[in-house]
């Protein structure tokens, strides 16, 4: 099986009605996103912090996988699919998808702000009263501003390996994750977005764009990759 991977980001989370930060003036939900996405906003006022996450994992749980989710899973029957994404939700997952690396972390996981290795499955509110195992304050499991992305390492292994690259719902202005795809040297590389971003490193190479959302996109794609790639 060819590999396949593919990189999304919140435009296709949208399509199930969750809101992107990027189309509302640096807003996320209302939120100035630094005030809570940002180890600064995290020592300014961690209550804040924690009721926008529950909020956002109570939301989370109102809506479902979207056709483009689950058109990723349907291609599993054709090709070798990896997942590298950058939202936080369980929406890949929950359409089936069997193999997905969250490049900024999980919002139904929570972690030690002493120990980052201890991190925890999470499904309700988490207050100033849930510790970890050796006492200290847990946090949501987010890569805020700011911080290293621990999965970079593993996220550009995977890509320099495949042979097609489906880059959906995300404009690639987010560093480092934007770097991913200079690691994609001999890839086919497919770009779904309305509103493609004018990125130095997609530019740099032949790529085919579907100027539509990722559900009309996918439904455009499938056929052509199963065609193209499928010897019977």
């Amino acid at each position: 099986m060819k590999k396949l991977v593919v990189l999304t980001g919140a435009g296709i989370s949208a399509e199930s009605g969750l809101k992107t930060f990027r189309d509302s003036g640096g807003l996320w939900e209302g939120h100035d996103v630094l005030e809570v996405a940002s180890p600064e906003g995290w020592q300014k006022n961690p209550w804040k912090v924690l009721d926008f996450y529950n909020q956002r994992r109570a939301q989370l749980k109102e809506v479902q996988p979207n056709d483009a989710h689950k058109a990723l899973v349907g291609l599993e029957q054709y090709f070798n699919v990896s997942i590298i994404t950058q939202n936080v939700d369980d929406l890949h997952e929950r359409a089936g998808s069997s193999k997905v690396l969250h490049l900024h972390g999980e919002l139904k996981k929570v972690r030690s702000t002493y120990d980052e290795s201890l991190i925890y499955d999470w499904q309700n509110d988490l207050t100033e009263n849930h510790k970890c195992e050796k006492g200290h304050q847990l946090r949501p499991h987010i890569v805020w501003f700011g911080e290293m992305v621990p999965e970079m390492e593993n996220a550009s292994t995977i890509v320099s390996s495949a042979d097609i690259v489906i880059i959906i719902g995300t404009s690639l202005q987010v560093y480092p994750a934007a770097s991913l795809v200079s690691f994609a040297q001999n890839a086919e590389l497919y770009y779904i977005d309305p509103n493609p971003g004018k990125n130095f490193e997609i530019n740099q190479k032949d790529y085919h764009c579907i100027v539509t959302t990722a559900v009309k996109g996918m439904k455009q794609l499938v056929p052509l990759l199963i065609n193209n790639h499928m010897r019977f």
